[in-house]
């Protein structure tokens, strides 16, 4: 990967989910692995949640998770980074089945306070105001927390459209 370095520290937001191969082991290796590379560090990370599909609905529920983290990567390089993790676990993108199952997804859901609409990036990204699965482990981590140009996170969660929306938090494993 070639690491093209900003010049202060950014707080980014990535989203991190599954429904294949063991997901919970899955979001959880990829948190690991997310905070181990020198790129970044982990601020802090949700709970696990389980969540229905959206879309195609002949699938598992997924299991997601948001972490938040400090990097100097510019936005472009995370993601690079964010696809280098999704390959080491065998993600495999299907043009014909988008929101398909996967055994792991990770978004990049902010970059700072950054909005950018580039081809292969859009920050914030471009759904996740729409997605409790993303909201509440968001709202977990970050309550407070504004999305440019959408709103704040916890006034996001209680539109009626978000709160029909299937998502559980798991239990904690010791």
């Amino acid at each position: 990967m070639t690491v093209k370095a900003v010049d202060e520290t950014v707080l980014c937001y990535v989203g991190l989910g599954s429904n294949l191969d063991g997901p919970d082991q899955q979001v959880l290796a990829a948190m690991d692995q997310l905070g181990a590379g020198t790129h970044c560090q982990i601020v802090k990370c949700s709970s696990l949640y389980r969540s229905a599909p959206m879309g195609d609905q002949q699938q598992p529920d997924f299991i997601n998770a948001v972490c938040s983290i400090h990097t100097q990567l510019g936005p472009h390089a995370i993601l690079d980074y964010l696809f280098d993790i999704e390959r080491d676990h065998q993600r495999i993108r299907y043009v014909d089945r988008p929101g398909g199952p996967r055994s792991l997804d990770l978004d990049l859901l902010l970059y700072g306070d950054s909005q950018i609409n580039e081809s292969g990036l859009t920050v914030p990204h471009p759904r996740m105001h729409l997605r409790r699965f993303v909201l509440l482990p968001l709202s977990e981590i970050a309550p407070e927390l504004c999305i440019p140009g959408r709103g704040l996170v916890y006034e996001l969660l209680n539109q009626d459209q978000i709160k029909r929306q299937r998502v559980s938090r798991l239990p904690v494993q010791a």
